[in-house]
């Protein structure tokens, strides 16, 4: 029997398609850990909005499959328009049954010589805390972040995403 080419092509390619989407896990590398710098103050207000111009969204997700973490706290802060952090440019929001999250705020502003940027903290219970910045491409209306979280103690111990240097605020509450 004679079976063209191209249908050996296709069936191997379905093949590959199906075997790979349901044999592997999703890769999903943790959110990278940078400074929380030194105007964090716990406790910011929950709100989803703090100014207009820029729309930061995403997903935070579980390093160990890409799945959506619901209920994580998510606190912003950020220089207002005039270079200066205050309780104006502070938000709280937690991630919904879809692990989804969105803030509307300012662009970002550069002062004493840093780039435009946001900070971020995550904390949810059974993962590590998060401390980051989002870094806004010049001119962007907005961008979309995934914020990937370790499960505690799925590091052996060693925790690479420095949860002891997190500020847990509301002891209890996480």
């Amino acid at each position: 029997m004679f079976v063209p080419r191209y249908v050996i092509s296709l069936s191997l390619l379905l093949l590959v398609n199906v075997t790979s989407s349901s044999g592997l896990a999703a890769s999903c590398p943790p959110t990278p850990w940078d400074e929380i710098g030194p105007f964090y103050r716990p406790n910011a207000p929950v709100r989803d909005t703090i100014g207009k111009g820029y729309l930061l969204s995403g997903t935070v997700r579980s390093s160990a499959d890409c799945s959506p973490i619901p209920k994580a706290r998510i606190e912003f802060w950020q220089a207002g328009p005039d270079g200066r952090y205050d309780d104006a440019y502070r938000a709280t929001v937690y991630s919904d049954s879809n692990g989804g999250y969105r803030l509307q705020t300012n662009p970002a502003v550069p002062y004493a010589n840093r780039p435009p940027h946001i900070h971020i903290l995550v904390d949810v219970k059974d993962f590590e805390g998060l401390v980051t910045q989002h870094y806004p491409k010049r001119g962007a209306k907005g961008a979309q972040l995934d914020l990937v979280l370790v499960p505690e103690g799925k590091d052996g111990g060693e925790s690479k995403g420095r949860a002891g240097d997190l500020v847990r605020p509301g002891k209890g509450t996480r």
